[in-house]
């Protein structure tokens, strides 16, 4: 497979990703390929885009689906960005793109990839998705765990045996996960490093400092300000002309701002600045959720 171009022509390459298969459109030239979703097959594309003048590889994030493309081109050096498929939605009904195929998708996301030139950030290391991924069989445990103590109290008796032993089990995992988790960060020096410094803080824990690492990279990169609206605890403004609405917090990255809230708990429990902050705005009259987000966002 070979594709001439001038070498001065930005190509922005979109990448609709199936189970079985991706579709992938190249931008301005209007190039459409689609090849299996396996490894011998995306080997051989990313060779052929390692050998254009490409400037943006832009894809959805598929729930895992994605991840084979993704980690072959950021092991290429190419410049590969994972985006929320609702911006790209959002962007087709902006450009009054109704139609849905998978060659128009990735045409649409194509020119997304020119037209909004999102970031190239960094993809995780083999370590830290892992980490990643142990965290996040941890919260899907510890939900489990839930759902069954919750049923433990309305369930008849009779029944009860059953859910005690899945207790029990789970139980067992969660402690096997937790260890493995702790294993992962030892392994790698920077993360041993900032783990030991975040859980120095009263009310951070390991899940909390662990969920921050993987989950929020920009973590020391940015200002207190910008690292609450990446995270979702920042409120919006809602005013237009004279009309002021309620704040309100909306987007961010929800796994942070679950942890973060069940930390902050007890962070105003142990930590007299969080406590006395707390009680502060509970003074003026603010709801007990909305002082516990902007603790968090403090």
């Amino acid at each position: 497979m070979t594709i001439h171009t001038e070498s001065q022509t930005e190509i922005n390459v979109g990448v609709d990703v199936g189970k079985s298969k991706l579709d992938i459109v190249l931008h301005p030239l209007d190039l459409h390929f689609q090849i299996p979703n396996d490894e011998t097959s995306i080997r051989k594309i990313v060779q052929v885009l390692k050998s254009q003048n490409v400037t943006r590889i832009v894809t959805e994030a598929t729930g895992r689906y994605e991840h084979a493309f993704v980690f072959a081109c950021d092991q290429a050096n190419l410049p590969i960005v994972v985006v929320n498929p609702v911006s790209i939605r959002r962007y087709a009904q902006a450009i009054g793109v109704l139609a849905k195929t998978d060659k128009i998708d990735a045409s649409v996301i194509a020119r997304f990839a020119a037209t909004i030139q999102p970031d190239i950030k960094p993809i995780p290391d083999k370590q830290s998705r892992l980490i990643k991924d142990l965290l996040t069989r941890r919260s899907q445990l510890l939900e489990m765990q839930t759902m069954e103590k919750n049923r433990l109290q309305i369930l008849p008796k009779a029944l009860h045996r059953s859910i005690k032993t899945l207790l029990r089990s789970l139980e067992t995992q969660i402690k096997t996960i937790t260890k493995q988790i702790d294993e992962a960060v030892m392994q790698v020096k920077h993360w041993r490093t900032k783990a030991e410094i975040l859980t120095s803080v009263p009310g951070v824990g390991k899940v909390l400092a662990y969920t921050l690492l993987s989950e929020l990279p920009e973590l020391g990169k940015l200002n207190r300000k910008e690292i609450a609206a990446l995270v979702g605890v920042a409120p919006m403004n809602r005013e237009s002309g004279t009309w002021n609405g309620k704040r309100r917090i909306r987007g961010g990255r929800h796994r942070i701002r679950t942890v973060m809230f069940m930390a902050m708990l007890s962070s105003i429990q142990c930590s007299p600045v969080f406590k006395r902050f707390y009680e502060h705005l509970k003074a003026q009259g603010k709801l007990t959720k909305v002082a516990i987000i902007a603790c968090s966002a403090s």
